[in-house]
């Protein structure tokens, strides 16, 4: 018989699971209004159909928490859009980042945005890098005292008259925003710590 101490089956339980990492799912447009519609804990049943660990939820907007193998965050993102069209049927855009990268996002808000009001501070979550690039076209509709800031991998925008009153979030929640999604950083700070 072979005795083992907890601390060394620890170390072998999680030497099997060192490949993987934490990433957060963001998809774009769920259940705002009538319009795509996807129960929350039908999300969680496809994301763990498609084989990932430790899924959970966050309000009823879309957004999960998941574990999965390393690799890029665009082939998860690829492999939950297809499983939402095959499944019900919309065809939804997501957007997934590592644990990492959602820390270091959080990390590069300008200074001057960090004091704003919870709901007034979006951050922009682009799809791809030229996605990222084309937000600067965001500027047109910014109105003092808004900000808008382009960070490494992400954008911020601060809506100082509220979201409901910027042109600028409009645009983003439209054809000038078709490829990211947004979250205000109350949503943000909690995706974080559900991320750890």
């Amino acid at each position: 018989m072979i005795l083992m101490s907890a601390s060394h089956r620890h170390e072998i339980e999680c030497a099997g699971q060192s490949h993987m990492q934490t990433f957060v799912a963001l998809l774009r447009g769920i259940n705002v209004g009538k319009a795509n519609r996807i129960a929350m804990a039908d999300l969680r049943a496809l994301l763990v159909e498609l084989g990932y660990m430790g899924v959970a939820t966050l309000l009823n907007s879309g957004n999960a928490v998941f574990r999965a193998e390393n690799g890029p965050s665009g082939k998860h993102a690829k492999a939950i859009a297809e499983a939402i069209s095959n499944r019900f049927g919309l065809s939804i855009s997501v957007v997934v980042i590592s644990a990492p990268d959602l820390a270091a996002i959080i990390n590069q808000i300008p200074l001057n945005m960090r004091m704003a009001d919870d709901s007034q501070l979006l951050v922009v979550f682009p799809e791809s890098a030229a996605a990222l690039q084309s937000l600067s076209s965001i500027n047109q509709w910014i109105a003092e005292p808004e900000q808008f800031a382009m960070g490494e991998s992400a954008a911020y925008l601060h809506c100082a008259n509220g979201i409901l009153a910027s042109k600028a979030a409009k645009a983003l929640m439209g054809k000038a925003g078709k490829a990211v999604t947004t979250r205000n950083w109350a949503t943000v700070l909690k995706l974080q710590a559900l991320a750890i």
